[in-house]
């Protein structure tokens, strides 16, 4: 596809509003598929579909509601290209959702909700988790190669915007467990005159006798701590 300056202004812009979303993955996916129907060319409804440990699926943002049974559709029959795209990680285009024989099923029950064209893009993989935008439209052959070109570089800036969410959220996650893993150590220590060695040695403990995460361990010794402290 040649150069094209407004789709590169186009791009830059869909790239800061999706920076103004950076701390928040699911804010980040939502500006993802409102963006997606405003800049690709054809698209009527969009959605994240998200596959976890390579089965459970499920609709993480949405825009319109036959997005919405396009995905539920898929989950129920545990086939369609949304999940093939995500889980394959490569491009899936339907030009006619009729003519259409890879996923007859699912196709039929599509086409019955309106759905005649669809495009399938793998935005992020991360370990057996999976996830792809998908495009909607109520036209048979919408999405051309200026449609794929321009959704594949969306697909791009929009799987970096979500990775940085996620990671600025799981170290936000981490400190937040850090700060209640050292209050829960320092109640341990007062109450039970233990070291700080001995309190976390206590908490571990815990965790492992009750299959329960350390930070979680950590939350119920504050809150009873602060439960009875109220109570006196």
């Amino acid at each position: 596809m040649p150069f094209d300056l407004d789709l590169s202004h186009r791009l830059a812009a869909v790239a800061r509003d999706l920076r103004r979303q950076h701390n928040d993955p699911d804010k980040t996916l939502a500006a993802i598929t409102e963006s997606a129907v405003v800049n690709v060319p054809a698209a009527e409804y969009a959605s994240i579909t998200t596959v976890l440990q390579g089965k459970f699926v499920y609709s993480a943002a949405l825009s319109g509601d036959v997005a919405a049974a396009c995905d539920s559709l898929q989950e129920q029959l545990g086939e369609g290209p949304c999940l093939e795209s995500a889980i394959e990680q490569r491009t899936i285009r339907i030009d006619d959702m009729d003519a259409d024989s890879r996923w007859p099923r699912f196709a039929d029950a599509a086409s019955a909700l309106g759905v005649k064209s669809m495009i399938c893009f793998q935005l992020y993989v991360e370990g057996y988790n999976f996830g792809a935008l998908n495009l909607h439209s109520s036209r048979v052959h919408a999405f051309g190669v200026d449609a794929e070109s321009i959704g594949s570089l969306f697909a791009a800036h929009a799987a970096i915007a979500f990775s940085t969410a996620r990671e600025e959220q799981q170290i936000r996650a981490a400190l937040t467990s850090r700060d209640i893993i050292g209050q829960a150590k320092g109640m341990l220590m007062e109450r039970y005159k233990l070291s700080a060695q001995e309190a976390f040695a206590l908490l571990s403990k815990l965790s492992q006798e009750t299959n329960t995460k350390l930070a979680d361990i950590a939350n119920r010794v504050v809150a009873d701590v602060e439960t009875n402290a109220k109570a006196q």
